[in-house]
Order: C-alpha cells, then structure tokens, then sequence
C-alpha cells in the first residue's frame, strides 16, 4: 500500500468516523419519523450547520465563481473529476436518474455541482464537456489544488491530490456529497451508496425547507 494510499484511507476513516457520529446522535436526538426516513435514505443532517469558506473557484463556463453564488437554492456537493473511471460517473448518472424523478418545485430549488479534485485537467472546457453528457443544468467548479483542499476539509468529504508527473494517475476521494442549504452553510452529508427510490422519496420533503 502506498504512502497516498494510506493517507487516504485515514481520511476516510475519520470522515466515516464523523458520519457515524452524526447519526448515532440523531439517532438518540428525537427520533421522530421524518428524521429516520432520512437516515434511511443516507440524508445524515448537522446538529448545527457550518460556514463554507470563501474560496474563488472557475465554473464550467470560464467564469468566476465564488462560494455566495450557491446560495438559493439547495446544494448536492461532489468532489470528483472528468477522468474518473468508476465512482464519478456512477455518482453523476445515478444524480442525473434522481433529478429525472423529482417535481418540477423541487427541482427548481435543487443544484449539483462537481467540484474537481484534478484542475491539472479539468479545464472550464473539459468540465462542459462532461457534465452535459450527464445533466446540462449540473454546474461544474475549478480551482487551486490549495483551494479545493480547503473547501473539502471544511465539509468533510475528504480526497488526496494526486502525483500528476505519473502518466494516466488517478486521484482517491469520497463518494460522499456535502448538503448545502439555500443560506450557503453545509446541513449535512448524503452518504454512498445511494438508494434512488429513497432520495427521490425524502428530498422534496428535505429541500422545501428553508
């Protein structure tokens, strides 16, 4: 196992660790209906919501974009990039069938947005690219590797740069999605796996909330 390898591991293994926390917590919190279903779901809320750093990011467009431009509406964070072989893909189709489901309310207060974990090639360009096979309204974000370390530290959705000297590298990072409200704070996680019939089912519920 590899130094990148082992430190990864240890980030997700404290990012499990706070999952667990989370819902263990809301587990023995009031443990009325609503708040099991979205358990159930992997929809795992905050006790207290917390502040998105300011980083500046480029979206898929080659425009500016700074972290305020999220808010109103409600946000499904995903660290991944366009050269991913398996879990990024997967996430955006299974996103795309969730999206397809949902009514027309929700989704008119609902975004996705991909934040890369490999701007070395994740162009605007390339990020258009991709995301419009999945979905034209998925909104995709560059930035420094320093910023985009930032900004998933602060969520908790942990990933490892890579080595980009190595041809054809690969980069190790959460399936997890950070939960963004309408006010631009982070309300919880969404774990992985996804259950589609069960996210459809909570979060219209979820997302009608202010």
């Amino acid at each position: 196992m590899t130094r990148t390898q082992k430190t990864f591991l240890l980030f997700f293994a404290v990012a499990a660790l706070i999952l667990g926390l989370l819902v263990a917590k809301a587990l023995s919190g009031r443990g009325d209906a609503s708040q099991a279903q979205l358990i159930d779901a992997g929809i795992i809320l905050l006790p207290q919501s917390r502040s998105v750093p300011a980083v500046g990011m480029i979206d898929q467009n080659g425009q500016p974009f700074a972290a305020d431009q999220l808010k109103g509406k409600w946000s499904l964070v995903f660290f991944g990039y366009t050269y991913c072989p398996d879990i990024c893909p997967t996430t955006l189709a299974q996103l795309r069938q969730v999206k397809s489901q949902l009514p027309k309310d929700t989704l008119e207060r609902l975004q996705v947005v991909l934040v890369s974990v490999d701007p070395n090639r994740d162009t605007p360009q390339q990020l258009k690219q991709y995301l419009v096979y999945f979905d034209k309204d998925f909104i995709g974000l560059a930035g420094s590797i320093e910023d985009t370390q930032t900004l998933a530290k602060a969520l908790s959705i942990p990933f490892v740069p890579a080595d980009t000297r190595q041809p054809g590298y690969t980069v190790d990072h959460s399936g997890n999605l950070a939960l963004l409200g309408p006010d631009g704070r982070q309300r919880g996680f969404i774990r992985a796996p996804f259950d589609n019939g069960k996210l459809v089912a909570q979060l219209p519920k979820l997302v009608a909330q202010p």
